[in-house]
C-alpha cells in the first residue's frame, strides 16, 4: 500500500524556489571566506593584477603562507593565544559551573536577591578606566593571567547554565541527597554529565570569545612578546605590519606579497575555530534550546 502524499505542482514549484533562493543565500554568505582562502595561495603579483571576483587561486602558490610563518611573533604569539584558550576555558567553566549550581539551590538565602544583583552587571559597569586600574593595582598588568582572571564568570553564559542546571529532575537530586551524596560531587558526577550539551556551548562561547579577544590584551600588555595572536593579526591588518614577513621577497614582488600575507594570517588564524566547531555542532542547538525555552 502506497501512503505517500502526492505533491502538486505549486508545492514542487515551493520546494525548487526555496531550494533555488537558499543555495544563493548560503553562497553570499560563503563567498567572503572563499575570497581569503583563494586569495591567500594566489601569486601576489597576479593577485594584485586581478579586478573583480575571484572564484579560484591566482596563480596557485604557497608563499604567502612561507612569509607568514617566517614572522617570529606568528608562532609565540600562537603560544600565548593557545595558554589563554585552555587555561581561561577551564576556569571559565569551572567557576560558571559553580555559580550556576549556587544559583540554582533551593536553600540558599537571598537567593534573589543576589541573582538580581548579578544579573545588574550585564547591563552596568564601571567603565574601560576602573577596569584598567583594578586590574592594574591587583598586580595583573603585563600578564597573560590579566587576560583570563579579569573575565573569569560570563554573566550572560552563567544565566544559560544555571537554567540549564535547574531542568535536572528534582527526584534525582534528592535521590542523590538520600544516599550521602554532597555539593561537589553532585555537582561533578550527577548535574554536569546530564548537562554536557549546555556545557558544550558555553565552552564555545568562552573559547571564542578568548580566540578573537584583542583589546584586553592592547589595554594591558606592554611586553610584545605575551601578545596574542589576535593582537598580532591586528598589527597586520590594520597598521600593514608585513616587514617581518618579507624580507625573503624579491624586490618585484615585494610591493605586492604583503596583501595575500594578510589572507594567509586571517586563515592561519581562523582555522582552529573552524576545525573544533564541527566536533561540538551537535551539542550546539540542544543547548542553546534549553537556555531558550526555560527561564
Amino acid at each position: 500500500m502506497n501512503n505517500k502524499i502526492k505533491k502538486s505542482a505549486a508545492d514542487k514549484c515551493f520546494v525548487v524556489i526555496n531550494t533555488v533562493f537558499l543555495v544563493f543565500v548560503a553562497l553570499i554568505m560563503l563567498y567572503p571566506m572563499l575570497y581569503v582562502l583563494f586569495a591567500s595561495f594566489s601569486d601576489p603579483l597576479e593577485f594584485t593584477a586581478h579586478k573583480g571576483l575571484l572564484l579560484w587561486s591566482k596563480g596557485f602558490t604557497l608563499s604567502s603562507y612561507q612569509h607568514a610563518f617566517e614572522n617570529p611573533m606568528l608562532l609565540h604569539s600562537y603560544g600565548n593565544t593557545l595558554f589563554i584558550l585552555l587555561v581561561g576555558v577551564t576556569i571559565n567553566l569551572f567557576l560558571t559551573s559553580i555559580g550556576a549550581y549556587f544559583l540554582t539551590r533551593k536553600d540558599v538565602k537571598l537567593q534573589k536577591f543576589i541573582s538580581v544583583y548579578i544579573i545588574i552587571t550585564m547591563f552596568f559597569s564601571g567603565g574601560m578606566i576602573p577596569f584598567y586600574f583594578v586590574v592594574k593595582n591587583i598586580g595583573l598588568e603585563n600578564s597573560l593571567w590579566s587576560l583570563v582572571l579579569p573575565v573569569a564568570v560570563n554573566t550572560f553564559n552563567l544565566m544559560i547554565l544555571r537554567v540549564s542546571f535547574a531542568s535536572v529532575p528534582t527526584a534525582l537530586e534528592e535521590s542523590a541527597y538520600l544516599d550521602g551524596v554532597g555539593h561537589f560531587t553532585m555537582l561533578f558526577k550527577i548535574i554536569l554529565p546530564i548537562s554536557k550539551a549546555s556545557i558544550a556551548v558555553i565552552g564555545l562561547y568562552y573559547a571564542v570569545n578568548h580566540w578573537n579577544s584583542w583589546f584586553n590584551a592592547m589595554l594591558f600588555l606592554n611586553d610584545r612578546n605575551k601578545y596574542p595572536l589576535q593582537l598580532i593579526l591586528r598589527e597586520i591588518l590594520i597598521n600593514s605590519d608585513t616587514s617581518s614577513m618579507t624580507m625573503g621577497a624579491g624586490a618585484s614582488e615585494l610591493e605586492y606579497v604583503g596583501e595575500t600575507i594578510k589572507y594567509a594570517v586571517i586563515i592561519i588564524s581562523t582555522l582552529p575555530i573552524l576545525c573544533v566547531y564541527p566536533f561540538i555542532q551537535k551539542y550546539f542547538a540542544k543547548g542553546v534550546m534549553v537556555g531558550a525555552v526555560k527561564g
